[in-house]
């Protein structure tokens, strides 16, 4: 209780450590000059000396950031390796030829029904040469790469976080709220005196499930707006117009969407905070691991829902020429072009992560601060102001010079490590859940983290009030949520090459179909025929620029029209399927936990003895490491 009894119940404003006193203002002096500054982005952060003024927690958190950050040095440079070599060899690579080749004369199906015309397969050539580089042999060894990456990331923080509990003695530390497991958050004693324990069971399930419905609405709206002004746009007489229509209206929707998740973030976690302040928890740590766990479960799906709609859902249900699956009636379920869905993947996942990096640090963790700092200076100004125009103001002496505690007053609440947490820990997951459809995710991250870093130490040196120093043994609930993401990301690493991208049909064209073994033909494999006579009324085009057309062309494995069985799946279709399959558990078949420990070999019996005492010296968390050695 105490003070923060007090301030539960509104007797005090704030309280707060004050910065620069008198024993700490060299240590402020040197986190100013070595590391709350832009021009030492090259140098480690002194973690002893944030941990000395901050506390254990935010020092845990800064090391824990520099590792990770430090970590994605190695993949960052692979990424942009997969990257050069697809734009060295987007020239010889055979699909894209054959997509561009206007001598080909392949005419696609309309994308919509009477008002879109039929148009040219090589008029998405650009789109076919980009979605290669992202889309090639070399992605799915990075993904491969990446998988193992998160599991080794994992075990170094593991053994980091040993060595700093070593030196900043918290291997005996214990919980307060173990040592003392009866005393109570002063908010849950004030909030058990209203009794409104079942109205607020009653209403935190009703705002889940209102979250749940806005995030898979906003999604679904999206593509509904893609579906619907593909439809209007198509109307416009102009051919140059039409051809572009397709791409408008993808970036149109990405940023629609990109806007959506910046806004709803927001959202979520206002009602991350309230829904755990209705469960009433009795402890600050459980208060604190449920408003962790509510905000994770909001913020990611409100993330991730559009990218997983685009990997996994996008043109999966639309149909075929002449049985269309329709919404509302009139208005056919979006597709995938030719070459596939990968590069609008791959263009939603860097919006959303660019956009939400550039957004939230400029806007969110910048501007917004400095906004709200100058406001309360000059309502402070004002009232100073007011009472100097009072006769007793006017008799006083000389004005007091302003304390440091007036001026840490004026700064930002310090609102806990957890906003710091989550916006790495989304970060993450875009870095290993779908990096198979975007290899310079981790190129991105690296540079953002790296003036995150120093962006978060000028916030906590100057801008925001100095937090209470909290003792704690590791980054606690944080860990949990980092291995759920990296075993997950493994599935839908998976997913994305064996059913999104392009990798798995042409490796098998080329070693099963292929009467050469290469990939020429592999674009006339991979579209099946419609005869245009099979259209139903009133969906064929009204008017059509390209005149003679009795077939066209779709992207499926079906059989022709000519075929007894027509338009049903052909057993390319049923082979393709098997394929990805099969590569969805092979890709599963890797190391999952403690990738670079020793293999026990029953021949040798003094390795035994020697294998037996490592994973003992390992067990027991005892791992000997530099001195001087710093994170990024």
């Amino acid at each position: 209780s105490g003070i923060t009894s007090l301030l539960a119940r509104d007797v005090y404003d704030s309280a707060f450590p004050l910065h620069d006193v008198s024993s700490n203002l060299l240590i402020s002096c040197l986190l100013h000059e070595e590391w709350a500054n832009y021009g030492v982005m090259h140098k480690y952060q002194p973690v002893d000396l944030i941990r000395k003024y901050f506390g254990e927690q935010i020092g845990l958190y800064f090391a824990w950031l520099g590792v990770y950050t430090q970590l994605l040095i190695p993949p960052s440079l692979l990424g942009i390796v997969v990257f050069v070599y697809g734009i060295l060899t987007v020239d010889t690579n055979v699909p894209s030829q054959e997509t561009c080749d206007d001598h080909l004369n392949i005419t696609m199906c309309p994308l919509c029904d009477g008002v879109c015309d039929y148009w040219r397969l090589s008029s998405v050539c650009s789109l076919a040469k980009a979605s290669y580089l992202f889309d090639n042999g070399a992605t799915v060894l990075f993904a491969i790469f990446m998988s193992l990456w998160a599991a080794c990331f994992l075990e170094h923080w593991k053994r980091r976080q040993m060595c700093l509990k070593h030196s900043w003695d918290l291997t005996s530390l214990e919980d307060e709220e173990v040592k003392h497991p009866h005393t109570l958050r002063p908010e849950y004693e004030s909030a058990l005196k209203e009794k409104r324990q079942k109205i607020r069971e009653n209403n935190k399930k009703k705002v889940i499930g209102v979250c749940i419905g806005v995030t898979f609405s906003a999604v679904f709206g999206v593509a509904v707006y893609r579906i619907c002004m593909l439809t209007v746009w198509s109307m416009n007489p102009d051919p140059e117009a039409k051809a572009s229509v397709r791409m408008t209206v993808t970036t149109t929707g990405i940023v629609l969407n990109m806007l959506v998740v910046l806004v709803l973030e927001e959202v979520y976690g206002a009602f991350a905070v309230w829904l755990t302040e209705l469960e009433l928890p009795k402890t600050e740590a459980e208060f604190e691991e449920r408003l962790i766990f509510k905000s994770f479960f909001l913020k990611s799906m409100n993330s991730f829902a559009p990218i997983f709609y685009v990997a996994f859902f996008k043109g999966r249900f639309a149909g075929r020429p002449g049985d269309y699956v329709y919404i509302f009636g009139d208005y056919r379920m979006e597709e995938c072009a030719p070459p596939g869905c990968l590069i609008e993947l791959c263009i939603q996942l860097s919006m959303i992560m660019l956009g939400k990096q550039l957004i939230q640090n400029n806007v969110f963790e910048v501007v917004i601060p400095k906004l709200k700092k100058m406001y309360r200076t000059m309502q402070e100004e004002k009232g100073k102001q007011r009472a100097a125009c009072g006769a007793e103001a006017q008799e006083q002496g000389p004005r007091r010079p302003k304390q440091q505690f007036d001026k840490d007053f004026a700064l930002e609440p310090f609102e806990g490590t957890c906003p710091e947490y989550m916006e790495m820990i989304i970060q993450y997951g875009f870095v290993s859940l779908f990096v198979a459809s975007f290899p310079l995710a981790p190129a991105f991250a690296l540079l953002n983290n790296v003036i995150e870093i120093r962006l978060d130490a000028a916030k906590f040196v100057s801008e925001i009030r100095r937090p209470d120093a909290v003792r704690c043994k590791d980054i606690g609930i944080w860990y949990n949520i980092l291995c759920g993401i990296s075993k997950f990301s493994v599935i839908t690493n998976a997913f994305v090459i064996s059913f999104t991208s392009e990798f798995i049909p042409r490796m098998l064209y080329q070693y099963m179909y292929s009467a050469n073994g290469t990939m020429h033909g592999y674009t006339e494999h991979s579209l099946a025929y419609f005869n245009i006579s099979n259209f139903p009324a009133g969906s064929a085009p009204t008017s059509t620029l390209i005149r003679g057309v009795s077939m066209c062309r779709y992207k499926d494995y079906r059989d022709p029209p000519w075929a007894d069985d027509a338009y049903t799946f052909s057993k390319q279709y049923w082979s393709v399927l098997a394929a990805r399959l099969a590569f969805v558990i092979f890709f599963q078949v890797r190391p999952t936990k403690h990738p670079l420990k020793v293999p026990h070999w029953s021949t040798v019996g003094h390795f035994n003895q020697y294998v037996t005492l490592g994973q003992k010296w390992d067990s027991e968390s005892s791992v000997a490491t530099p001195q001087g050695h710093h994170d990024l």
